[in-house]
Order: C-alpha cells, then structure tokens, then sequence
C-alpha cells in the first residue's frame, strides 16, 4: 500500500510540473515569442513606408510605384507636383 502511495504522489507530482509548464509557456514564453514578432512586423512596415516616402519626397522626387495583386499606383510627393509649374 505504502508503495502504491508513493507511486501516486510521483504521478501527481509529475502532473503538477507538466501543467506548471504549459502555464509557463501560455503565459510567459509565448506572448514574448508573439512580442518579439509583432515589433519586428512594426519595424518592418516602419521602414518601408520612410522608405517610400524618402523617394517620392523632394529632393529625389521620384514616382514609387506600389504593387498589390493586380493593381498599381504610382505615389509621388505632391510638392514634386507644385515645384513642377
């Protein structure tokens, strides 16, 4: 009996630490994993939009052209527009 005791509290015990962990990883490792992804999604977007900007901005004045499925436009600063009158 005393055997079979010990067995079980071994078992619960090992239950306890396997729930422990999924907490852990619910809580703690995965919402930082997601934090890390979503603010290197932010970066991302960040510079490309600087990036956009600072070609169709003057000096430079270029037309970026932006794709999306089928569509295109053509994005230029408007006073690339003015200064050109």
């Amino acid at each position: 009996m005393a055997e079979r005791t010990r067995v079980l509290i071994a078992v619960l015990i090992a239950v306890i630490v396997i729930l422990l962990g999924i907490v852990l990883y619910a809580f703690v490792i995965k919402p930082t994993i997601n934090g890390y992804v979503v603010q290197g999604q932010n970066e991302g977007l960040e510079f490309a939009v600087v990036s956009i900007m600072q070609r169709a901005a003057p000096p430079t004045c270029q037309t970026v052209p932006l794709f999306y499925n089928n569509q295109t436009i053509n994005v230029i600063s408007v006073e690339c527009l003015q200064q050109s009158q």
